[in-house]
């Protein structure tokens, strides 16, 4: 219970300040951590196809073609956010996300078309995605709460949760086949 009191007390120090909070640093970089992952869910809706056209199994495939229709779905959410915030959803550009896709892209391109390592590889890249997704939707949660925004907060950790569940898929399939099937075909 004292925790809970000193985070209630911090949260109402911080909103007892001169200058609002809606008005601070913190709610400036919040708001640009949601445009970065604007930017990284839309430019997903566009990767995943290409993921999903290059897995060789039905089972890689069908979880990417599953997973593209979340991130719409992730898409239309913080859309809702930036709507709850009055203010234009628009997009920044995320290093980081365009790094890992790229690197898919290069998985694809590396690798045999038809080949278990192909689908290891396009695992691994998936996993690497909905990674740094956790981190950026699970930071956002905890911004949008401090920022007393609870109604976002509520959003974007269901998101969260759905970027839990895609990677878990992808985990699930490696360790089922993909992987043992690529370690005993290649060698």
């Amino acid at each position: 219970m004292n925790a809970n009191t000193n985070s209630i007390d911090k949260k109402q120090t911080l909103q007892n300040k001169d200058s609002k909070i809606e008005d601070s640093m913190l709610e400036e970089f919040f708001v640009t951590e949601l445009k970065h992952t604007y930017w990284a869910e839309k430019h997903l809706v566009e990767a995943l196809p290409k993921m999903e056209k290059a897995a060789t199994t039905q089972e890689l495939k069908n979880a990417f073609a599953e997973h593209l229709q979340a991130t719409k779905g992730h898409v239309e959410r913080l859309d809702k956010v930036f709507d709850m915030l009055g203010i234009k959803a628009d997009v920044e550009k995320c290093a980081a996300m365009a790094g890992i896709t790229d690197e898919g892209e290069d998985i694809i391109s590396d690798t045999e078309k038809g080949t278990a390592a192909r689908d290891v590889g396009l695992i691994f890249a998936g996993q690497k995605v909905e990674h740094c997704e956790i981190a950026a939707y699970g930071g956002l949660a905890q911004l949008a709460k401090t920022l007393s925004h609870d109604d976002i907060a509520n959003l974007l950790e269901q998101t969260l949760s759905e970027e839990k569940e895609a990677d878990e898929l992808l985990s699930t399939i490696a360790e089922k086949h993909v992987n043992y099937e690529a370690a005993q075909k290649e060698a």
